[in-house]
């Protein structure tokens, strides 16, 4: 992996808008995007989510992120989600997380985070599971990226969001 490359996150709670403002960095910057490796994975589960599905979508966001910075020619990259969503859910769904996912959390870090805010109406979508929690889960991830020292900026608004997060970004290359 090229050291060089700054990797930039958007992580938050559900229905928050990180897909769609991924892309749309990706776009405005001209640069790749790792889209999350868990939503493809989760569409295809025929039961409930085990511990093992989560280090499966630990090990798949860690090889989708991987590929796509070995191909990448920009300065930076944007990673819709990162392996620390792997350890909320086990943390949340199963009391515990893996080793191998606690481990990776320090070995792979990420130069900003920019954190969605709970701000946007919830959408509903097959994939999502806790409508009613998500004051609890914005508390989780500032307690997390905390945790982890992490660069990060809550990024709120509905129509302005995309250039909220933006002036993050431009901001945090200017430095």
């Amino acid at each position: 992996m090229n050291k060089s490359i700054k990797k930039i996150a958007i992580v938050g709670p559900e229905s928050t808008g990180k897909s769609t403002i991924s892309k749309q960095l990706a776009r405005h910057y001209n640069c790749p995007w790792v889209p999350e490796y868990s939503r493809y994975y989760c569409a295809a589960l025929t039961g409930p989510c085990t511990l093992q599905d989560e280090i499966n979508m630990y090990h798949g966001q860690v090889a989708l992120e991987e590929s796509v910075l070995a191909t990448n020619e920009n300065d930076f990259v944007f990673c819709d989600t990162t392996i620390l969503t792997v350890k909320i859910w086990c943390d949340e769904l199963f009391g515990e997380t893996p080793q191998v996912v606690l481990d990776g959390l320090h070995a792979r870090p990420y130069d900003l985070y920019l954190l969605m805010d709970i701000d946007l109406p919830w959408e509903e979508d097959s994939l999502r599971d806790f409508p009613n929690l998500r004051e609890h889960f914005m508390a989780v991830w500032h307690r997390e990226l905390q945790n982890l020292h992490a660069n990060y900026v809550v990024v709120s608004g509905t129509t302005e969001r995309f250039n909220n997060a933006a002036a993050v970004v431009n901001n945090f290359l200017r430095k």
